[in-house]
């Protein structure tokens, strides 16, 4: 292994009666996945992980050690011709994006926009980091260069908290836009947590995603808009056991559950089972804009599962 309220009474009790009946989208999001395989064109025999794709699926974005970086971590891209076409040699995503402290868990977003995690100490403003690893944003221009990224504020105003975030996951919906993300929120087990965006533009405080986490580790969350109008979440968790007490098969295993509302109501979280999930650790998964393609890590190297229907 490499060391690597806004309703009405009435219509609220309508709509709580139609989750009930309309819990879940038909298959559960666990029988479809294909046994993971390792994206070769990437991995290197430093450590790699949290791999994403671009919306366009012609871009992975990933976090590597290896060396021709400016820290100890930096995030890299590797891009390919067609879907169907290897991925390209990795080129680090340089400066701003990378500093010489730890940058990773990046998330393309809104055209062209780009939230990560950085541990950087330095956020160029006289406010300090907020600690532990915290959530910043940059957006790039059209000639293609990255503006100097903006920490989000700290909690009690912000996501932030002084215990590390992982895994910033936004989603644009009629009712809101919204940032998935987990935090140990300052001290103990980390949790996924939500936080929305304000009129300014800016997002709020997070709140912990109770039906998604448990006294365990619950962490680094991809939250997507599945074709059918519901949503979905793929994210890592030590929790020991799963559903009727089903044994979880390793350290940090993937999970998956839906929802029609998003901001609750959220499906029990299944397990994807020995396809993705080993006595190893899996964790960052996140899954392609059209829903076909898992990415994940799994010490130190990133892997692939491929699903058999459009979702």
């Amino acid at each position: 292994m490499k060391n690597k309220t806004i309703f009405r009474t009435g219509l609220l009790a309508v709509a709580t009666s139609l989750i009930s009946v309309q819990a879940l989208p038909h298959d559960g999001g666990i029988s479809i996945f294909s046994t993971a395989v390792a994206v070769t064109e990437v991995n290197s025999p430093a450590a790699e992980g949290c791999p994403i794709e671009t919306p366009d699926g012609l871009s992975l974005l990933f976090a590597s050690t290896r060396p021709g970086g400016a820290g100890g971590n930096d995030i890299w891209v590797a891009d390919r011709e067609t879907l169907g076409s290897p991925w390209q040699t990795p080129r680090n995503a340089g400066d701003p994006i990378n500093s010489s402290a730890a940058d990773f868990c990046p998330t393309p977003a809104f055209g062209r926009s780009m939230f990560f995690v950085s541990e950087r100490l330095d956020n160029g403003t006289a406010t300090p980091p907020c600690g532990g690893g915290d959530i910043y944003l940059s957006r790039q221009s059209p000639a293609g260069g990255w503006s100097a990224p903006v920490m989000l504020k700290c909690a009690p105003e912000g996501p932030n908290f002084t215990g590390g975030e992982r895994s910033p996951s936004p989603i644009e919906t009629w009712f809101g836009t919204f940032l998935f993300y987990s935090s140990n929120g300052g001290s103990g087990d980390s949790d996924i947590y939500m936080s929305r965006m304000e009129p300014d533009g800016s997002f709020g405080p997070g709140h912990v995603v109770k039906e998604l986490s448990t006294p365990y580790d619950d962490i680094m969350p991809n939250v997507r808009a599945r074709d059918d109008g519901s949503f979905e979440i793929v994210f890592s968790s030590n929790r020991p056991t799963w559903g009727w007490n089903q044994p979880a098969k390793g350290q940090q295993d993937v999970y998956i559950a839906q929802s029609w509302w998003l901001t609750g109501h959220w499906s029990e979280p299944r397990n994807l089972g020995d396809a993705v999930n080993t006595a190893g650790v899996e964790q960052r998964a996140t899954l392609s804009a059209d829903g076909k393609r898992l990415y994940f890590g799994r010490d130190g190297d990133i892997f692939v599962s491929r699903r058999s229907e459009h979702h």
